[in-house]
């Protein structure tokens, strides 16, 4: 199903090294640009005396947007093996850290790139991974003596609400699986003075 994606659950920590480098990765399910900060800063000030931070992530569903970011590493030697295992793993919403600590010894371009890899695999090995559905967003507006028959309509479905007004005239908005929005608006359509809308800012 082209709605059907997959992302890690909790965060793992993997390890490895080669000729006294170690490389130590972390994983995690992130969603936006400040929970890519926020992680990143945390082992920045964890791990303060290492020589690089290089990550990858790749985050969204219908929409996805990626990066990987060498720190200091010679071009495409770091961020690019460790985006290569995310996407190996058909994973979104996941961002694998590899923080290394230098041995002394250059591991050269294809060292590099097998010990990023290397690393950024054992994190993800590691991982629970869940399925997620990209969704749309809709409101439903109705006024107040339907509210019960429009939240019966609803009650077939699992919706993801993000605002519910009870008024005179009531609307609610939420998130619905793309492929459950046809049937919810054919259920809706039959209810008198009811407006079903599909907004903008679907995910």
């Amino acid at each position: 199903m082209i709605n059907e994606f997959q992302t890690i659950v909790h965060p793992t920590e993997g390890f490895y090294k080669e000729k006294g480098s170690k490389f130590l990765s972390f994983a995690y399910h992130v969603k936006t640009e400040d929970d890519i900060k926020a992680h990143l800063e945390a082992l920045r000030k964890q791990y303060y005396d290492a020589r690089h931070h290089c990550y990858a992530y790749i985050i969204g569903l219908k929409e996805q947007a990626y990066r990987a970011n060498d720190d200091g590493e010679p071009n495409h030697s770091a961020g690019d093996p460790i985006l290569g295992q995310i996407r190996s793993k058909e994973l979104t919403n996941c961002m694998v850290v590899v923080v290394r600590y230098f041995g002394g010894t250059k591991l050269g371009v294809g060292g590099l790139i097998s010990a990023y890899k290397i690393a950024a695999e054992d994190a993800l090995n590691k991982v629970e991974v869940v399925k997620i559905y990209s969704q749309t967003r809709f409101s439903i507006s109705f006024g107040y003596e339907q509210t019960s028959e429009v939240e019966g309509a609803l009650a077939e479905f699992d919706v993801d609400y993000e605002d519910k007004v009870y008024t005179a005239d009531c609307q609610f908005v939420g998130l619905l699986r793309d492929e459950d929005v046809p049937v919810l608006a054919e259920k809706v359509s039959l209810l008198k003075g009811v407006d079903f809308q599909v907004l903008q800012g679907s995910i």
